[in-house]
């Protein structure tokens, strides 16, 4: 009995090595075709586009362009939007703010002596914004942005130019006024007053803007 269980195991073990033998030469038959094709397929393709000659070297780098940083467009113009939209030309800020003659204004609680500063100029001024020129959105946009930029590098005082109406229509200074109210809606600004003559008079404003942190 044990001779024929032996028997069999082997006439097994026969039959696997020739399905593995079988396996193989199946496999490397398929390698030699997938070889012969790839082969046929190179020497059509060259005697399809003929002889090649090397380009002869023009002696200039080439430089690949740097491709430029992606925008995120619908952030900026959301930003555009909220800008335009935090500042309004229908506020009046008589009802927030002291005002006097010379066009000095402080937010409530700011004492006498810190607007009598600013008038004399005791305050240094840090940076400026010129809306010369601007229409009034594009003057709403660039001084909320000044400000904002300003808050941020923690300046205290700075200089708005709006100019004096001089050059618009009537001689009016349509964008002075409107920069007076548009300042008086921005919390961080807690004062401002008409620049000095040396620092621009009538057509500027010297502002002072509440300390970060």
């Amino acid at each position: 009995m044990a001779t024929i269980k032996d028997f069999a195991a082997l006439k097994s073990l026969s039959k696997e090595i020739k399905a593995k033998e079988e396996t193989r030469k199946a496999e490397e038959a398929g390698r030699k075709r997938r070889e012969e094709e790839a082969s046929r397929e190179a020497d059509l393709f060259r005697r399809s586009i003929g002889d090649i000659k090397p380009l002869t070297p023009s002696g200039k780098a080439t430089h690949s362009p740097v491709p430029p940083q992606p925008i995120a467009r619908q952030h900026l113009a959301d930003e555009q939007a909220a800008l335009r939209e935090s500042l309004s030309d229908e506020f009046t800020p008589e009802t927030l703010l002291d005002s006097d003659e010379a066009l000095s204004y402080a937010r409530a609680g700011i004492g006498q002596d810190v607007l009598r500063k600013l008038r004399r100029g005791e305050w240094v001024i840090q940076s400026q914004l010129d809306l010369h020129g601007m229409r009034t959105d594009e003057a709403r946009e660039a001084l909320a942005g000044f400000l904002r930029e300003a808050g941020k590098r923690g300046l205290r005082c700075v200089r708005i130019v709006h100019g004096k109406g001089l050059g618009s229509v009537n001689k009016t200074p349509v964008l002075k006024n409107k920069v007076r109210n548009w300042l008086v809606q921005k919390n961080e600004v807690i004062a401002f007053c008409q620049a000095r003559a040396a620092d621009g008079g009538a057509g500027a404003l010297v502002v002072l803007l509440k300390a970060q942190g």
